[in-house]
């Protein structure tokens, strides 16, 4: 069955899931206060970097399933069921800041109210949000209507960065919190033509939702510092963290993903949702203390990869680094929390200058750091006169460079690996001080 949908919000969460679903043959409205982001997306322009999104959101811009507007109430008024996909960011003690989210939902609700609208509507939170976050939303119904005729949802996201149109065209399970059956078999109908091949929709209560979506979360940024934290370990014993991955990743139990040495996690989902979980935990007088001790050491790597820089040269001053990679990982063009940002910053405070070049995340990184370090429009440009290479993210055209290329740029023939893309031997044997993560410095 073919339904209408509207999506309050056309973020990462937002403009994917509403494309998605338009692309299944639903007639989608997409709201946003952005006018200049709601005429680009008008004219098929995207205002991220997705891989697939592009030709996506062109062609159901063309069959006339997706429409985009600044108009809540024409969305309101035409919408069976209505996603509220809207920014939580942190607050300065690190809960996640639902004033979006509230005001939207007195918005909607004051719509329905004055226009006297009595059809029954679906309201869901897809954004990242608390447990209690329905309640919440519920209530505001409940104070402004009288005769409530609609239900509140917890449908949380599991969208990775670089995948997400595969992610939500093909998801592992999807999860539904609600306690009413009418909403239940009406969202369940809605993704069923995603789960063709058996993943389940998994229907639970609306805090046990919520919860889901920061439990995985912060579950994989601990798989994350753990590989991390024993990378240290592996450093000063002479072990190689890569092989150890592979050793203990082949344990199905335990699996290979997020399981790569690094410099840190970043992204707009990982910093933010580990701080709003223990924020949310400690509250309830209850101390996740791996959840802390996970968030601890991610803001460590990037300190101990920059002291490898720094106790290499000593004295940074007059330097010049060539940085490759600028999200906070391949495929995608957010820059939010990136560790390379973090590291850049560090290098700046210390006297160097930086040569940077990323695939899609330059124009993003300009807006931060403006003219205080150097933009290339290729990979090898920066190289020229640096005195060592940097590797911050793992894109994919750099893991097979011309290393005579690089050779024959840089000052001195020095890679400071973050994402240890290349082995120990290889750069021995080409030549190279190589500086990388969980392993002996060649």
């Amino acid at each position: 069955m073919s339904y209408k949908i509207g999506v309050i919000g056309t973020g990462y969460v937002g403009l994917v899931s509403g494309v998605c679903f338009a692309d299944v043959g639903n007639n989608v409205v997409c709201v946003d206060i952005d006018l200049q982001k709601i005429n680009k997306l008008k004219n098929g322009i995207p205002p991220i970097y997705e891989p697939g999104l592009e030709n996506l959101l062109e062609q159901n811009i063309k069959d006339g399933r997706i429409h985009f507007t600044n108009d809540l109430e024409f969305a309101v008024k035409n919408s069976e069921i209505i996603f509220l996909c809207l920014p939580t960011p942190p607050s300065e003690d690190g809960s996640a800041d639902l004033h979006h989210v509230t005001k939207v939902a007195e918005d909607i609700a004051n719509i329905i109210s004055t226009n006297k609208i009595n059809d029954f509507k679906i309201i869901v939170n897809k954004s990242t949000v608390p447990v209690g976050t329905s309640k919440i939303v519920d209530d505001i119904f409940n104070d402004k209507l009288s005769n409530k005729n609609l239900v509140v949802v917890s449908n949380p996201e599991f969208l990775r960065e670089g995948f997400a149109i595969e992610d939500a065209m093909k998801p592992e399970r999807i999860v539904i919190g609600t306690s009413n059956n009418k909403a239940a078999e009406i969202m369940s109908d809605l993704y069923k033509p995603f789960v063709r091949s058996g993943n389940p929709i998994i229907i639970m209560d609306e805090k046990s939702a919520e919860i889901t979506k920061y439990a995985a979360n912060a579950f994989l940024a601990v798989k994350i510092s753990f590989i991390n934290d024993l990378s240290e370990y592996c450093e000063r014993v002479g072990a190689d963290i890569e092989n150890i991955r592979i050793g203990i990743g082949s344990d199905t139990r335990i699996g290979k993903r997020f399981l790569f040495a690094g410099i840190g996690y970043g992204g707009s989902c990982f910093p933010k949702d580990v701080k709003a979980l223990i924020h949310s935990s400690d509250a309830e007088n209850v101390s996740l203390e791996i959840v802390k001790a996970a968030q601890s050491v991610n803001y460590n790597q990037i300190n101990r990869f920059f002291k490898k820089i720094k106790m290499h040269f000593n004295d940074l001053s007059g330097l010049k680094f060539a940085l490759w990679g600028l999200s906070f990982k391949p495929n995608t063009d957010d820059t939010r929390e990136a560790p390379a940002f973090k590291l850049i910053e560090l290098l700046l405070e210390h006297g160097a200058s930086i040569s940077t070049y990323d695939p899609e995340a330059i124009e993003n990184a300009r807006l931060i750091f403006g003219e205080k370090i150097n933009y290339s429009s290729n990979m090898y440009d920066c190289l020229d006169n640096a005195d060592a290479l940097i590797v911050a993210t793992e894109w994919n055209l750099f893991r097979n460079p011309d290393f005579k290329i690089i050779k024959d740029n840089l000052k001195n023939h020095i890679i400071f690996d973050g994402r240890n893309l290349w082995s120990n031997a290889e750069m021995k044997s080409l030549g190279f001080t190589y500086i990388s993560i969980g392993r002996a410095s060649v």
